[in-house]
């Protein structure tokens, strides 16, 4: 029993899959931002539209390399900022010197942001020398739409020459398994089954050649050994 699609604009307080058809397919995030940006321009009811993001990838762009001085400048501008902020809340509440106090706290506070930055790095002991941020990305972009608004989603689209630039997704079926590194192939013959030549078994048909054996001749018939007559008698015994 299929679900019930969620009620335009509302979004469902479990996870579910998105449902609707297929409207436009983009390589980036920009061009489906762009379908929709387009149809909320000509009025279209756009709580009708989902952005799915396909075929998803964690994405970690290195920004530069990480050095003591970096830590301490970065934890000496964090520690300054929390200062201002401590600076600015005792000026207001303290009824102090507003000057004074603001200064003090934002020397405090970049002191002690440099100071705990740089204990936290010599912790790291140059595990991890850079800065990355992290993104996460999706190969494909797909705008769904509720199916009785897709017809005029896509009129409106294709008014605008907004058309697909994805590339279209390969069907799903079942694909010939890759060969593995280092794993011998399998020739037909080998692979048939009993009575095949490559099996070693006899078919249906064919004449089975005896078992060779050191006890049987070359004809099948069973060798006892060679037969040694007994030795002449002497002349002598029969004086």
């Amino acid at each position: 029993m299929s679900q019930p699609m969620p009620k335009p604009g509302r979004v469902p307080t479990m996870p579910t899959l998105p449902q609707g058809i297929e409207i436009g397919a983009f390589g980036d995030y920009a061009g489906a931002q762009r379908a929709v940006d387009h149809l909320s321009d000509k009025a279209f009811t756009v709580q009708h539209l989902t952005i799915v993001g396909e075929d998803l990838r964690m994405v970690e762009r290195v920004t530069g390399r990480l050095t003591w001085g970096r830590v301490g400048v970065a934890g000496l501008a964090g520690g300054a900022w929390f200062g201002l902020f401590v600076g600015l809340a005792l000026s207001l509440l303290g009824g102090v010197d507003s000057g004074g106090s603001i200064v003090a706290a934002i020397a405090m506070g970049a002191g002690f942001g440099a100071m705990f930055s740089l204990i936290s790095y010599s912790f790291s002991r140059g595990k991890r020398d850079f800065t990355s941020s992290s993104q996460i990305v999706a190969a494909r972009y797909v705008v769904l739409c509720a199916p009785e608004h897709a017809g005029q989603a896509r009129r409106i689209l294709e008014e605008a020459n907004l058309r697909s630039t994805a590339a279209p997704r390969p069907p799903a079926g079942p694909t010939a398994p890759e060969p593995q590194p280092g794993a011998q192939s399998v020739s037909p013959a080998a692979s048939a089954g009993p009575g095949s030549a490559a099996s070693g078994e006899p078919s249906e048909g064919t004449p089975v050649s005896p078992p060779r054996s050191q006890y049987l001749t070359a004809d099948g018939r069973p060798r006892y050994g060679v037969r040694a007559d007994p030795p002449a008698p002497d002349a002598t015994d029969g004086r």
